[in-house]
């Protein structure tokens, strides 16, 4: 257990850090830029990461299984045969969808999106993909010889460089009253980080290379079946989940325009929920996802080798942590979700909304965790199938609500929230149906109840507002921690983990 945990640990720390950085580079953005700039990038950034999925269309993670096996097989001659290989593959396809893409911008922002000032940025987005494409390979290599360090680093780089250039090279940039312009400028800033976090990965490819030379014959080439073979299937369901997000703008600001929104209040409020209020909500999410990558190899051995015991002590450990996760930032988000949102991003309108999406996250939180435990326990399909499922029906809601005059925007928020629940539900009913795992609803209603119970008495006990936002959100996370250890969800068993963790070290 002890390599799960610090393996967890280890993933936790550079997720963190990554989300740290991104988390600031949001506040400055929406500082800098404005609402409406943060909203026109936002409808545009869906849009770039569907093309570039089109682009990719799954190579890198072939590219990380071939170089893997390989490794294993002690055949690392051939690892420079694979990468100029998938390279040619990415040009090819480059080739193709980069002019589709650019070609469909117009139709893109003046029919779906209806507001033409968003194509500035999805020509500077569009830009983009060549860099992005380059950095998952070398990435997807990086993975394979299994090396998070250079990634890790990438990652921070890029983050910590995109940061310096919003707090003082936008600033300088930025026109007056022409927000169209601004957003396609903030791009431009993620085109630049892009490109040195690229230059970077470049860099430690190259020096790699240098220092694991094999003898191979130049003209050697690797074929593209097994590449194809591993890239195409899994590309599928990424491409699924990047093409709803890219309908997720469209459909928004179409059903927002039927309900009487004009196209610049409604792309200020998609850039004020999904740049602002869903990253603030998913913060802690670092907790889950490093939970959730770590667990695919872990359960799969316990799985492999019928270690039923193991199996389910790794599924019931991950399950509780990232349920208890969950609690803590629905209970700080319900209560203070609102004036942190004011205070960090300086935000006029739409932060009431936290309230009524905190409840519903907490189920994000065992989202990925739940669907790596299907994937390791052989329900690959079923799980895919509920994230289709769940995006279907958050799309459709979403139009529904959204178009009616009464409720607009407060319409997207609630299909949002239905597209977690409907998704995060049908991961636990499936999971059920896996004897040999046996998890069901119990782990999540104790956890959910403390945080319900916390929002209930929190208030009546010690009135909010009475101390500093940073004392009143730890107020509040002390009350619930004490009904967690009363309810028995917080063990002595966790503190024994964590000083076998801080050993390792």
């Amino acid at each position: 257990m002890s390599t799960f945990i610090r393996g967890t640990a280890i993933l936790m720390v550079a997720v963190f850090m990554s989300k740290l950085l991104g988390f600031v580079y949001r506040i400055q953005f929406m500082r800098v830029a404005g609402e409406e700039a943060v909203g026109i990038y936002m409808t545009a950034y869906p849009a770039f990461i569907f093309f570039l999925s089109l682009v990719q269309l799954g190579i890198p993670i072939a590219v990380a299984k071939v170089i893997a096996e390989l490794k294993v097989k002690g055949e690392t001659a051939k690892l420079s045969a694979v990468m100029r290989t998938a390279t040619f593959i990415t040009i090819f396809t480059g080739a193709i969808f980069i002019p589709l893409s650019i070609l469909f911008v117009p139709y893109l922002s003046e029919t779906l999106l209806g507001n033409a000032a968003s194509s500035t940025t999805l020509y500077v987005a569009i830009a983009i993909i060549p860099i992005a494409s380059v950095c998952g390979l070398i990435r997807g290599y990086f993975q394979g010889i299994v090396r998070i360090e250079e990634t890790a680093w990438s990652q921070i780089i890029e983050q910590l460089f995109r940061i310096v250039l919003i707090t003082w090279l936008l600033p300088i940039a930025l026109v007056p009253d022409n927000n169209p312009m601004n957003a396609a400028y903030a791009m431009g800033i993620t085109l630049l980080a892009e490109a040195l976090s690229a230059a970077y990965l470049w860099f430690k490819y190259h020096q790699h290379k240098r220092q694991d030379r094999k003898p191979l014959a130049k003209k050697e080439r690797y074929p593209m079946e097994p590449l194809l073979s591993i890239a195409l299937p899994s590309s599928g369901s990424r491409l699924f989940g990047t093409f709803t997000w890219f309908l997720e703008p469209i459909i928004f600001l179409r059903a927002l325009s039927m309900a009487g929104v004009g196209a610049v209040a409604a792309t200020s409020l998609y850039g004020i929920i999904s740049g602002v209020l869903i990253p603030l909500l998913l913060f802690p999410s670092f907790i889950p996802y490093a939970l959730s990558v770590v667990l695919v190899p872990a359960v799969s051995g316990a799985a492999a080798s019928s270690n039923k015991k193991k199996l389910q002590e790794r599924i019931h450990l991950a399950l509780r942590l990232s349920a208890l996760t969950g609690a803590f930032a629905a209970a700080v988000f319900y209560i203070h979700g609102q004036a942190l949102a004011e205070k960090l991003f300086h935000i006029t309108e739409g932060a009431s909304y936290m309230s009524l999406l905190a409840p519903i996250f907490f189920f994000y939180y065992i989202q990925s965790p739940l669907y790596s435990i299907l994937q390791a326990t052989g329900d690959a399909k079923a799980g895919m199938m509920n994230s289709v499922y769940g995006g279907i029906a958050k799309l459709g809601v979403m139009f529904i609500l959204a178009s009616q005059p009464g409720l607009q925007e407060t319409g997207a928020v609630l299909a949002i929230g239905f597209g977690v629940l409907v998704t995060s539900f049908l991961h636990i009913a499936t999971l059920r149906k896996n004897k040999a795992a046996a998890a069901g609803f119990t782990m999540f209603a104790l956890p959910y109840a403390s945080f319900i119970l916390t929002a209930v008495i929190r208030p009546i006990f010690i009135p909010i507002g009475q101390f500093g936002l940073l004392t009143e959100c730890i107020i509040t996370t002390v009350f619930l921690l004490v009904i967690l250890l009363l309810f028995g969800q917080v063990k002595k068993s966790d503190l024994h983990m964590i000083k076998r963790l801080t050993k390792i070290y």
